[in-house]
């Protein structure tokens, strides 16, 4: 009798009556997150005019989202798992929606700083319970890992979505306006998503340690803050306490994981090779990409001259390239390897990002959309076969922990990346030399030297353009061959550490 009842009960699990419509539900929430990040590069331009911020501030802007995200991302998965991921997935998209109307009417440099913030604050609930839910809509490996690739594709079209949509707002309204689109957005979520999404949980949680919430918070903001101005400004005492803080909050944290009956994190995940392997290969990579990325819409526009929406058009190769990397990686994965796809694709982004290397301020579209589509196909591949390793690593009751600690590395990786990658544009940048009664806030940004370049006469304004493109130029060559060091290092790395890594075929 049991053998007859267990295929029916299997099959059952498996072929979960509505998973594609939820799935359907779930890339939107990724939409949300990814085009939010991409619009906010190409709108820096203008934000710089209007609020004024100083090229600290600028960082603070672009970074300050993925430091409270980093930081929260393993609290709200765990979250997720004790009171229902369709829950916390719902009331933070909804307030995500919210805050996005503070970005986007934010007055001055402080406060669209705290935005920023409040900002990452919701979007940590929505990642990892999107990863989650998949890992519990989804039991045949074959389906997960489509399921998986149409997430990461979704992520990777928010990407072209995000400048495109942005890059025509821009043309037509306020910068505040690419926010305002993720109210649409949020709103279907929200209304479909009641409907459709399956609730799931841990059946025994456990209570929700607040202590572990806040010695991660405060080890994460720590030390990816102490790196950020030991960067910016060198070694200082209070950089060197905040660092000091970080990292004893983070042993802390982890002490406290491995004693706790129930803890917000099981660190015996990490005793897994292919579960570690797959976290620093995803960390690692967006932290050689990430610093280029948000720089290149810069140079898009205020180097070249393009206009937003065709900045958002030339970075369209990149999110083609992942998306159709994405839908095949796990299949793939499958008929080679696991490290020979996650390997070659991390091997493909850092040549593209060495081909960079070459751009200067007349570079023709050729060699920049052939690199966008490399760097995509490469990452497409990566980051889709990572993640699928990282769910089918863990049971499912603890689904969202681990989507979190992908995420965490996803979204400390951007941080970080913008910080040092990020500090090598903006010293090199600094240094120019400027005609006599430059402001000085040309030197704090590109942003600066053209809205300063407005108020100077014709010669000197040449000059200072001239000047300010070249060092912004310069220090975008030399980020993208610190990326593609990164790169090239993770790809060697990953090939031994996911040695005999496979993904599974059947359920």
């Amino acid at each position: 009798m049991t053998s007859t009842l267990q295929p029916a009960t299997t099959t059952e699990a498996v072929k979960r009556p509505g998973r594609w419509l939820a799935l359907s539900v779930l890339v939107l929430a990724v939409l949300l997150v990814a085009v939010d990040a991409t619009v906010l590069g190409l709108a820096t331009p203008y934000i710089s005019e209007d609020l004024r911020p100083t090229g600290t501030q600028l960082l603070w802007i672009g970074d300050v989202y993925s430091f409270v995200i980093a930081g929260l991302l393993v609290s709200m998965g765990s979250l997720g798992d004790r009171v229902g991921r369709k829950r916390i997935l719902l009331c933070g998209a909804t307030a995500f929606g919210a805050i996005s109307v503070l970005n986007a009417y934010a007055t001055t440099p402080e406060l669209m700083i705290l935005a920023r913030a409040l900002l990452g604050v919701a979007g940590a609930t929505l990642m990892p319970a999107t990863l989650a839910l998949i890992r519990n809509l989804f039991h045949d490996p074959r389906e997960r890992s489509l399921a998986i690739g149409i997430w990461g594709a979704t992520a990777s079209a928010g990407t072209a979505v995000g400048p495109i949509a942005g890059g025509f707002l821009l043309e037509h309204f306020w910068w505040g306006s690419v926010f305002l689109i993720n109210l649409p957005v949020m709103a279907v979520l929200v209304l479909v998503g009641l409907r459709t999404l399956p609730e799931s949980k841990n059946p025994r949680p456990g209570p929700w340690d607040l202590t572990s919430v806040a010695l991660s918070l405060i080890g994460v903001i720590g030390v990816v803050y102490a790196v950020k101005e030991a960067a910016t400004h060198g070694l200082t005492w209070p950089t060197l306490a905040a660092g000091a803080l970080g990292a004893a909050a983070l042993i802390w944290f982890v002490r406290r994981q491995l004693t706790l009956a129930t803890p917000l994190l099981d660190m015996r995940l990490f005793r897994n090779r292919g579960f570690s392997a797959a976290v620093l290969a995803d960390l690692l990579t967006i932290l050689g990409m990430s610093g280029l990325v948000f720089f290149l819409s810069q140079y898009l526009q205020l180097v070249q001259g393009r206009r937003p929406f065709e900045a958002g058009l030339a970075e369209l190769p990149a999110a083609v390239g992942a998306v159709a990397a994405g839908l095949v990686a796990g299949r793939a994965a499958r008929r080679f390897s696991v490290r020979a796809v996650v390997s070659g694709g991390l091997a493909a982004v850092g040549l593209a990002l060495a081909a960079l290397t070459l751009i200067t301020e007349s570079t023709g579209y050729p060699l920049l959309g052939t690199a966008l589509l490399v760097v995509g196909v490469g990452a497409g591949f990566s980051f889709t076969v990572t993640a699928d390793v990282i769910l089918s690593a863990v049971p499912k009751d603890q689904a969202g922990a681990a989507s979190a600690v992908s995420e965490t590395a996803y979204e400390l990786g951007a941080a970080l990346g913008i910080a040092t990658l990020g500090t090598i544009v903006t010293g090199v940048y600094r240094g120019f030399p400027s005609p006599p009664g430059t402001p000085s806030g040309a030197h704090e940004s590109l942003g600066g030297a053209v809205e300063a370049a407005q108020g100077m006469s014709s010669t000197s304004a040449q000059h200072l353009l001239s000047s300010a493109r070249e060092a912004f130029v310069d220090g975008l060559s030399l980020a993208a061959g610190a990326g593609a060091l990164v790169l090239l290092a993770t790809a060697t790395a990953a090939w031994f550490m996911l040695r005999g890594q496979r993904l599974d075929s059947a359920p």
